[in-house]
């Protein structure tokens, strides 16, 4: 993205990070993360290459995406690609703080164990490790691991801290008789580490699986009861103000197009806004590719205090990060009710005159969307986030990410 192209649609441009930025940053930046089986061997170089525009995480999986019996070959893949990415790295072929935020998922803490003893210096590359089926059973060693490779290495501006990303999506979690005594039992360990806890991850397709279910790309996961009650359960107990945890979204499975149940999802207007009469063509390639129905579950996760989002296909990078960009009306509303928090008066016009603002029920709201805007940005006042999807072939708008690095 040019700096013309970013003064033109960023009020305020998004800010700029790296496996080494603070915390409070990379809980927010982990956005659209794009999963990858640990056997491609490809994959340092299309990082190189940057081969995916937008990208801005990355997960290599050791877990579900692999066979069994391919759980050696991808750890061996593993590490070359790391060591590959290393040796750019040392030769100055790219720099460090240009890779994308890079994750592991594990299939086991004895696995967790042999990658700290067995990556060496290729750790420092790394943001974390993604912990499935996270339990209270497993939960406590998985961090153990974690706080002595941190505490041993110790941290700082050359050591990057390892994060742990626990992802919620066990049988005990999802079945109503135990949910609540195991979600308290796993935030008590969660609460101990806090500090290498980056995000709580919901895995829905797991939790879909014990009930023989599986959304269509015609609805959002919200709209499966037995999952939308769990979604609901792991919110008010992670996503209270004061718990400090970023709680991630379930993944989006669905790519390309299909037999279509329901009306499309997206309006007209906002393409129309950005592109012109062109814009209905940008339109029907996410339509056809099922993305209407990405693009609404992802406003339902901000609707319920979820940022990040887990994708399995590059095309979903810049819908889910244009998304996460902040409105300008929604900043000024932010700002506004911090700085007026002087105790002088509780409710204010906006500045957009179209809703009141009152400053205590609304201070907490307004922090989260603060700390969001420092990630994304913040859109100009004629903006919207159609404005930063790929373009068409056949549209003038520049192509534009939601997060640049």
């Amino acid at each position: 993205m040019t700096f013309e192209e970013i003064e033109a649609i960023f009020y305020t441009p998004p800010t700029e990070f790296h496996n080494r930025s603070p915390k409070s940053v990379l809980a927010y930046a982990v956005g659209a993360a794009l999963y990858m089986p640990a056997t491609r061997s490809e994959v340092a170089e299309e990082i190189k290459n940057g081969k995916h525009e937008g990208l801005t995480t990355v997960m290599l999986d050791l877990e579900d995406a692999i066979g069994d019996q391919q759980v050696g070959q991808a750890e061996q893949s593993l590490a070359q690609q790391l060591f590959q990415l290393m040796s750019y790295v040392r030769t100055g072929v790219m720099s460090e703080q240009s890779l994308p935020l890079l994750f592991v998922r594990v299939r086991s803490v004895e696995q967790l164990e042999r990658l700290l003893s067995g990556l060496g210096e290729s750790l420092t590359l790394l943001t974390g490790f993604v912990l499935p089926k996270f339990s209270s059973d497993t939960g406590r060693a998985y961090f153990t691991l974690l706080a002595e490779y941190n505490r041993s290495m110790g941290t700082g501006a050359d050591i990057p801290v390892l994060y742990g990303l626990p992802i919620l999506e066990s049988s005990k979690i999802i079945y109503r008789e135990t949910r609540w005594k195991e979600l308290l039992e796993i935030k008590a360990i969660l609460d101990e580490y806090q500090e290498y806890v980056l995000n709580v991850r919901i895995g829905a397709t797991d939790f879909s699986s014990l009930f023989g279910l599986r959304r269509s790309p015609d609805i959002t996961i919200y709209e499966i009861a037995v999952i939308r009650d769990c979604i609901a359960d792991i919110i008010n107990l992670f996503g209270r103000v004061g718990s400090d945890y970023v709680i991630s979204g379930p993944v989006w499975e669905y790519f390309s197009h299909r037999e279509r149940v329901f009306k499309p999802q997206l309006r007209v207007s906002p393409f129309e806004d950005a592109f012109g009469k062109q814009g209905r063509n940008l339109r029907m390639d996410f339509i056809s590719d099922a993305m209407d129905g990405l693009i609404r579950e992802v406003m339902m996760d901000k609707e319920n205090g979820i940022i990040g989002k887990t994708i399995i296909h590059p095309t979903h990078i810049k819908p889910v990060q244009a998304m996460y960009a902040v409105t300008h009306e929604e900043y000024m509303d932010a700002l506004a009710i911090v700085e007026r928090n002087d105790g002088s008066l509780g409710v204010f016009k906006s500045t957009y005159a179209n809703k009141m603002n009152e400053i205590k029920p609304h201070m907490n709201w307004a922090h989260r969307i603060i700390s969001r805007s420092k990630v994304y940005g913040v859109l100009h006042e004629q903006q919207h986030f159609v404005s930063l999807l790929p373009k068409h072939e056949n549209t003038s708008a520049p192509n534009l990410g939601a997060v640049q690095r």
